[in-house]
């Protein structure tokens, strides 16, 4: 069975991509969980990775870290049109983005870090975060016009470029984002993807909070409160 090391759930993005595509595919699976917040945290998890960093995929002797490696590792493991589009040209489609998001968008991974546990009232929060947003809806419409036509996610079926954008769906609904209806439709549908709600379930039971990834606003909503 193979073992998925992690952060914690409350803000791992990271951690979250792999994890959904397991899910997602029916892979069984093992996990453990390194929390951010340790002194110990980079020593941790050089025992799994020499990057010292989550996730790392672990798969009898084969030991795969980075999320965008771990999603082409499945693929070659489970098949590649469970992982990827089936056809040529959506898959091609689906790796670039994939690849847009895993080297990108930095004004929205700082400003608008991923916290599952709250939900903030939208305000400006700087032209490079409103440019990053507006490139993810152009690029989740364009998929989605071209090849989405089956069914919810940006390709129809759900993909790993489904799971890569996962964490930035969690943040534009952290952080109240208005969105187009089109848009708030295929938000909706990985939000209430089961997998999604036991990994969100989990991380509101986390009882430790990590202060750089909150941001200094009082909260609409603490789904974590009194904790």
């Amino acid at each position: 069975m193979p073992t998925l090391v992690i952060a914690n759930k409350l803000y791992s993005s990271w951690s979250l991509r792999p994890w959904l595509m397991l899910s997602e595919l029916g892979v069984e699976f093992d996990e453990i969980m390194v929390r951010l917040d340790d002194a110990g945290t980079s020593e941790a998890l050089r025992r799994y990775s020499p990057a010292a960093k989550a996730p790392v995929l672990i798969d009898g002797d084969q030991t795969v870290w980075d999320s965008l490696a771990i999603m082409e590792y499945l693929s070659e493991r489970y098949g590649l049109g469970r992982v990827w589009p089936a056809e040529p040209v959506p898959r091609a489609l689906a790796r670039c983005l994939s690849a847009e998001m895993h080297s990108g968008f930095p004004a929205l991974r700082s400003g608008c870090p991923m916290n599952l546990g709250k939900h903030y009232a939208f305000r400006d929060r700087g032209p490079g975060v409103a440019r990053d947003a507006a490139r993810i809806v152009e690029a989740w419409r364009d998929a989605r016009a071209r090849f989405g036509r089956d069914g919810p996610f940006l390709f129809g079926a759900f993909t790993a470029a489904d799971a890569m954008f996962a964490p930035v769906v969690t943040r534009l609904d952290t952080y109240g984002f208005p969105v187009e209806p089109d848009t708030r439709a295929y938000m909706d549908a990985v939000l209430g993807l089961a997998s999604f709600g036991r990994w969100k379930e989990a991380a509101l039971a986390e009882t430790w909070s990590v202060r750089e990834d909150e941001v200094d606003e009082v909260p609409l909503v603490d789904h974590r409160a009194g904790r």
